[in-house]
């Protein structure tokens, strides 16, 4: 029997008492966040919050068991809500420090990169952006009075799908979907998958249509979609001007994206191993060994109260079939 640990830290101020924690990451979110309940009343006494935490503070947590704790979260407080019986502490990650006012500007006939940089020089980050190519080139892209950094990237990331996140170093990063691997983990049907909601499907037999919606230079609504109807319908809203071309390349990315053979859904773990979005998983199925492979995480939510911590771990693509299955 394990024992479970954590150390919670916001601003100077160490948590002696948690009632639960709730992280979720996603490549598919441009913000990842952590909701941390702290019991309201102490000792039939009123928690005074506010001589300890406030928006801005920083955050960092550590879940773990048996003492050895790993870093799950680090960010800034968002905002607290307050009821009779708790508090709760919103938090972000770095991409808090975006929220802040970006001067508007008109780009014609840019790329990606081009606003990437406006974006970074408004924060007075580095950038690292690895998206260049035709189906991200915009005819015309508008940063309107009032908007934020935040604002801007999320354009970015509706367009692309790709993924934007700062490192600790104060670096911008931009990149395409799937490229981004910065982990590998290993699951075993057998040993440390506790629950799953999977499907195993073929590509041949996926119905999947991807809608893009957006507005043409000249301000009418134009659509673009890809691949087939009659099941699965994935809808990209982009929302600002692009050309009818550049539309449907962003609908043809998507759809090869989505489109494989192999495991969708969720696995359900305990903390141990870890992981977060981006890494491999390597699943190992001995009952049906055809459906092993190696798939790319996309999502995980990380949930630590009494009754345990648990991992939910979305599975993406699927990027290296087993050699079993590659020999069959």
């Amino acid at each position: 029997m394990f024992d479970m640990n954590y150390y919670i830290q916001i601003g100077s101020y160490k948590l002696g008492l948690l009632q639960s924690v709730e992280i979720e990451k996603s490549v598919d979110l441009l913000t990842q966040t952590a909701v941390i309940v702290l019991p309201g009343v102490v000792y039939n006494q009123s928690l005074d919050h506010e001589k300890y935490i406030k928006a801005g503070d920083s955050v960092l947590v550590k879940l773990g068991y048996d003492g050895e704790l790993v870093t799950e979260f680090e960010g800034y407080v968002q905002r607290i809500d307050t009821d009779d019986d708790s508090l709760t502490v919103n938090c972000e990650d770095s991409m808090y420090l975006t929220r802040k006012a970006i001067s508007p500007k008109v780009f014609t006939k840019c790329k990606v990169k081009d606003v990437a940089s406006y974006c970074a020089q408004a924060l007075s980050f580095e950038l690292d952006c690895t998206i260049d190519s035709e189906s991200h080139y915009f005819d015309k892209f508008t940063i309107n009075p009032n908007e934020t950094v935040y604002n801007v990237l999320s354009k970015l990331k509706d367009a692309t799908k790709g993924q934007i996140y700062i490192t600790d170093n104060k670096k911008l990063n931009i990149h395409p979907p799937y490229t981004q691997k910065r982990g590998d983990v290993v699951y075993d049907f057998a040993v440390n998958i506790e629950q799953s909601d999977l499907k195993y499907r073929n590509e041949s037999d996926r119905l999947l249509l991807v809608v893009a919606n957006g507005v043409g230079i000249d301000g009418k609504k134009i659509k673009a979609t890809a691949g087939k109807a009659g099941g699965d319908v994935d809808t990209i809203e982009v929302k600002f001007p692009v050309s009818k071309e550049a539309l449907q390349k962003m609908a043809d990315n998507q759809l090869k994206y989505k489109s494989y053979t192999g495991y969708e859904g969720n696995i359900k773990t305990w903390l141990i191993p870890f992981v977060e979005p981006t890494w491999s998983a390597k699943i190992i199925d001995k009952d049906y060994e055809y459906k092993e492979g190696t798939y790319y995480v996309t999502g995980v939510k990380t949930t630590f109260d009494e009754s345990g911590g648990v991992r939910t771990v979305d599975l993406g693509k699927r990027l290296v079939i087993s050699d079993k299955t590659a020999n069959q």
